[in-house]
């Protein structure tokens, strides 16, 4: 059943002129185009889902674009000041009548038409010479048709950002308003009808050059449109099964259980609390990665069991937590189609009989870069503009963990807090549970540091509090990684994590955090750019209860935290590894993938031992290393600020380079038995497969790809005839230091071009790489680990 949203109207939109201040007026867009003033657009499609029909309208006669003939449903140039979303709202209500809220329109691509002064879109739309000379009967307007100007100057080109309005049904042809007098009092309409066509019909007929219609290339770049609706629709949910089953496949369900037997009855109930808690999380990181993804996730579980289509829809959206796919370098595998469904009431004037419009809750194909922590329309440039304009707390606040960016109205955009930004975090406060429950001081201070973090969106004291955590209930709940900002690497994302500590195997590890300064003081590059006062790192070692939040796609492993570089700098960081998630992927993952792709002879030296080892080590190096840099202009920045949306990838390849030369060194100290060297290389080879399978576009597996390329270029890995590889211990050992002087000097000297060249070379699917990735598929094994969170399932029975 479609929801009933019962919204009310929004208010009329605050309309711009080219400077920017507020008139309650606009120019048509006859007179946009005659003035020369732009060179971007919207085009804005409305579609409706049960007729198949897409909405025209007319052109007036007498004006200056394409008089006369059926044209987009509503399109418009996009004023200086003004964003392509609010353009595109702007100009369905003036042109149609229509107000529609942001999730109603989808974005689906850019399409460049190329401009001349002889001929109108020649290329990009294909105008013939029968349209040309219609066009040609008015000669004034006709000129001001083909050529646009600025001051004289001619512009080239026209980027038009064109958007799909999915509805279930048309809208009746009387609710439309053309050319609103409240916005435009002045100006005759530029709208004189409106229709319904079929999509189908329409394309036949640009196709002909119909002279009743303005022209569009179907064979060219605007064919898109209709790829997309034909792709969309088609009837075939046996075959839309089978590839999502496939998808899901690449998981392989593992039940996670763990032994409460050494908590008190106190920890007991608190767990029950923090469980509750984290499933808050996943309420504000679903929010974070797009703003309808919320919706999107409650209708999917609502009709999981209508069909099978419908259940494994369901099934791999709660892998991925999105409708895009992270295996598959977050290509959708929803659309829009398979969206909610919303009521909205107050769209249009009102009709009798007619209860308002019921459309679907969009979702872009192409994945958002800054997910839902930036105006959907806002690129790296409008917000390096707005941001230079700003000053001191106002531009930390701009780049910072914890504020998300939002557009308040057309010309005001601004940076709010996690905790005024509609997130819920003043629920998981709440849900934190009752201090006296607990008898650690330790989770006590935790507990009452979270509670005031997430109501102040001040996290710096509740993080030294995690970090100094001794209880055996461990809790990690906040906001963390930034890997779903792709656009700069600033936004912080929620995530949850409860465990209880494994006493035994904490107790083994702690020497690799003792050793943090000694490494730090050793590492492969100019010892000017080493850190003095590296403080030793906690590391706890816990098996994993339940997560929440920032969890999708593959499992972590551990984590190294906080990410927060105040905090770095000042305290150092700490270390959480999930020992029975490591156990499930080696046992599941890792074995079966070196049974493929290693030389039989080394084969056995993949053992769990050099794998957990390993991963200790990575999250250790996150410790060590440049954060904190001085730029050659003598300006105090960080690695994150200065690498922007590459600092997430190369980071998680220093950490996993780094850290297989920190084995290396702490061998030679005589701190690790040299037993490990041999297994210590081949679980890494093994474990490059594992990471790259995760997909290029997720930090750890294109981090991965980049290692594999170099260590592969310098003869440290063997390629055999029979397909497999191996490791040259003689060249391995020089090959990892290179790696990691490379990475550990580009990020001390905060170089993104450096960094964007060595992702370019390294970071991408080689033939090797691929012909490993294609034998692990053929056979068959998983690329990660599914958990099922049995004793938590448990626990929450208990009263």
């Amino acid at each position: 059943m479609a929801e009933a949203a019962n919204q009310e109207r929004e208010e009329q939109f605050d309309v711009l002129t080219t400077t920017g201040e507020k008139t309650g007026l606009t120019k048509p867009r006859s007179l946009v185009h005659r003035d020369g003033d732009y060179h971007r657009a919207v085009h804005v499609w409305i579609f409706a889902e049960n007729t198949q029909e897409l909405l025209l309208q007319r052109r007036a006669d007498g004006k200056d674009s394409w008089p006369g003939l059926w044209d987009i449903s509503s399109a418009g140039h996009i004023s200086a000041g003004d964003s392509s979303l609010v353009t595109a709202r702007r100009e369905l209500y003036e042109e149609l009548g229509v107000t529609l809220p942001k999730d109603a329109f989808e974005f689906l691509f850019i399409f460049l038409q190329e401009w001349s002064a002889t001929f109108h879109l020649r290329e990009a739309v294909h105008v013939s010479s029968r349209l040309f000379a219609k066009a040609m009967t008015n000669q004034r307007n006709c000129v001001r048709l083909l050529i646009v100007t600025n001051n004289g100057t001619f512009i080239n080109n026209e980027f038009n950002d064109v958007y799909l309005v999915t509805t279930l049904d048309p809208i009746p042809l009387e609710a439309f308003t053309f050319q609103l007098a409240v916005t435009a009092p002045s100006y005759d309409s530029e709208v004189s009808a409106v229709k319904y066509i079929s999509w189908k019909e329409y394309k036949n007929l640009l196709a002909k050059e119909d002279p009743d219609y303005v022209p569009y290339d179907v064979a060219g770049k605007y064919s898109q449109l209709f790829d997309i609706l034909s792709e969309r629709y088609k009837e075939n949910s046996e075959a839309r099964s089978f590839s999502i089953q496939n998808q899901l496949d690449r998981y392989v369900p593992i039940r996670l259980d763990a032994e409460l037997n050494g908590l008190t009855e106190g920890d007991r109930k608190a767990l029950i609390l923090l469980i509750k808690a984290a499933m808050v999380i996943d309420e504000i990181f679903y929010l974070q990665v797009w703003y309808s993804n919320p919706i999107l996730r409650d209708w999917l579980k609502e009709r999981s069991e209508l069909s099978n289509l419908d259940k494994l829809k369901w099934m791999y959206y709660s892998i991925n937590r999105s409708p895009w796919s992270v295996l598959d370098e977050n290509k959708a595998f929803l659309t829009t189609a398979d969206s909610a469904v919303k009521l909205y009431e107050k769209c249009t004037k009102s009709i009798p009989g007619w209860k308002g419009l019921e459309y679907r809750a969009a979702f872009p194909m192409v994945k958002p870069p800054g997910a839902n922590f930036y105006p959907p329309d806002m690129d790296k440039n409008e917000f390096e503009l707005w941001k230079n304009s700003l000053k001191g707390d106002q531009r930390d606040s701009a780049t910072g963990f914890f504020n998300v960016i939002r557009r308040h109205s057309e010309s005001d955009v601004g940076a709010s807090s996690f905790s005024s930004a509609c997130y819920t975090t003043d629920t998981v406060a709440k849900s934190i549970p009752d201090l006296d429950l607990t008898d650690s001081p330790s989770l006590k201070r935790l507990l009452n540091g979270k509670a005031d973090a997430f109501l102040s969106n001040d996290y710096y004291d509740s993080e030294i509090a995690w970090m100094e955590l001794d209880s055996k209930l461990d809790v990690t709940i906040g906001p963390y990684e930034t890997y779903e900002d792709t656009l700069f690497g600033y936004k912080a994302t929620f995530e949850a994590f409860i465990g209880v500590r494994d006493d035994e195997a904490t107790s083994k590890v702690k020497l690799f955090g003792d050793q943090l300064q000694v490494l730090e003081q050793n590492l492969p590059f100019d010892d000017s750019f080493k850190s003095k006062d590296v403080t030793a790192a906690p590391i706890r070692v816990i098996k994993l209860i339940y997560n929440a939040g920032d969890v999708k796609g593959p499992q972590t492993v551990a984590f190294n935290l906080p990410n927060d570089e105040r905090i770095v700098k000042d305290r150092g960081t700490s270390m959480v590894m999930l020992k029975n998630v490591s156990e499930a992927k080696f046992k599941h993952i890792l074995l079966p993938i070196a049974a493929i792709c290693v030389k039989e002879d080394q084969r056995k030296l993949v053992d769990f031992e050099s794998f957990f080892t390993h991963t200790i080590c990575h999250e250790c190096c996150h410790g060590i290393g440049p954060h904190t840099i001085t730029l050659p202009s003598g300006q105090e920045s960080t690695v994150r600020l200065e690498l922007k949306e590459l600092h997430s990838a190369l980071e998680e390849a220093k950490a996993d380079i780094v850290g297989l030369w920190a084995l290396k060194f702490l061998i030679k100290k005589e701190l690790l038995p040299d037993c490990l060297v041999e297994s210590m290389y081949v679980s890494f080879l093994a474990g490059c497969f594992r990471s790259i399978r995760f997909g290029l576009d997720e930090s750890h597996g294109k981090g991965q790809a980049l290692q594999f390329n170099w260590l592969f270029e310098k003869k440290a890995f063997i390629l055999h005839s029979d397909g497999t590889f191996s490791v040259n211990f003689e060249k391995v050992e020089g090959a990892v230091e290179s790696l990691s002087r490379e990475i550990l000097t580009i990020q001390a000297r905060g170089d993104k071009a450096a960094a964007l060249s060595l992702l370019q070379t390294y970071g991408k699917l080689t033939p090797p790489l691929r012909a490993a990735m294609d034998k692990l598929e053929k056979v068959q094994v998983p690329v990660d680990i599914a958990p099922i969170f049995t004793t938590a399932e448990e626990i929450l029975k208990e009263k």
